[in-house]
């Protein structure tokens, strides 16, 4: 796990072995105006530093079952910017998905079979992107996302959970690492 702190913290953290289990509180969210015509910061993530060329990896397993449950990783710079990518329970089923954020969210996401499986999100950061993959247990990496983000400035990054709808969602986190970016976009 990662020394950070938290922004927003849960109704519910701890440590469990060298897992970390997270209860989520109803209304807490991460977006930005698009559509829905609100903004929420309200989301719970354990944040560290992350420089501009290095990676984070947070690995986790949920119970989702209402709408808009989630979990995965935060790449911030601060309430206006910022990059979530994670697992969502959304219409029913599950999603892979991403919110990459300045000054408006947007949203991309696509059902997965992941139900019940470890999931797995990498962020690597390198000069003016952000590369984020991901994977269900050992599974070979899926590219889900090439997104802009700020080249050369501090920001910080963790593992997050949200419950816009429900109190209640529980989510471990099982590994969460800071280490080099990839070496390139493409094998």
């Amino acid at each position: 796990m990662i020394t950070g702190e938290w922004l927003n913290p849960p109704p519910a953290a701890e440590n469990d072995g060298s897992d970390l289990v997270v209860t989520a509180g109803k209304g807490s969210d991460f977006w930005r105006t698009t559509s829905y015509g609100y903004n929420r910061d309200s989301g719970h993530a354990f944040l560290a530093p992350l420089g501009p060329e290095a990676a984070i990896e947070v690995s986790f397993i949920a119970d989702y079952d209402h709408q808009f449950d989630q979990a995965g990783l935060l790449l911030r710079l601060d309430e206006t910017t910022w990059i979530k990518a994670g697992a969502e329970y959304c219409d029913g089923e599950l999603q892979l998905g991403a919110v990459v954020t300045r000054d408006v969210s947007d949203w991309s996401s696509a059902p997965v079979p992941w139900t019940g499986r470890e999931v797995t999100l990498r962020a690597s950061r390198s000069g003016d992107a952000v590369t984020i993959r991901a994977r269900a247990g050992d599974d070979p990496w899926h590219l889900i996302r090439l997104a802009p983000f700020p080249a050369d400035v501090p920001a910080t990054a963790g593992p997050y959970c949200c419950a816009p709808e429900r109190d209640g969602l529980t989510v471990r986190f099982t590994r969460v690492s800071i280490g080099e970016p990839d070496d390139a976009l493409h094998a």
